[in-house]
């Protein structure tokens, strides 16, 4: 069992910056991904970025590659978003992902992903 918590959502104005966490707890060590994610109101849910837990290898949606950045700590088992130059179509709620699975990519899609967390707002604000 794997359990995803987000914390770090917030309301901030355009240009501004802000970091999201997701703390893992359960089965975190089989962990191969752990991503982000996010869904807008009457969209689908979008790939922002993800991560290998092992090699910290990296993949960024076309969306945010420059501006987010990806990291996490092992030995806590925390996966980090840290979003700059926040834009307000960057306005959604952002999920943490995780998945078991091993595999050469990084998944991009949601259905790539098996746990999910719960979700924390962003609103950025013009």
């Amino acid at each position: 069992q794997v359990q995803l918590v987000e914390s770090g959502g917030g309301l901030v104005q355009a240009g501004g910056s802000l970091r999201l966490s997701c703390a893992a707890s359960g089965r975190t060590f089989s962990s191969e991904v752990m991503a982000w994610f996010r869904q807008a109101p009457g969209k689908a849910r979008e790939f922002v970025a993800a991560i290998r837990w092992s090699s910290g290898s990296i993949r960024y949606g076309d969306s945010v590659a420059g501006r987010f950045t990806i990291s996490r700590e092992n030995a806590e088992n925390t996966l980090f978003l840290q979003m700059n130059n926040l834009k307000p179509e960057d306005t959604a709620v952002y999920y943490c992902a995780a998945t078991l699975v091993v595999a050469t990519w990084i998944g991009s899609r949601p259905s790539d992903y098996a746990y999910w967390g719960r979700g924390t707002q962003v609103t950025v604000s013009s």
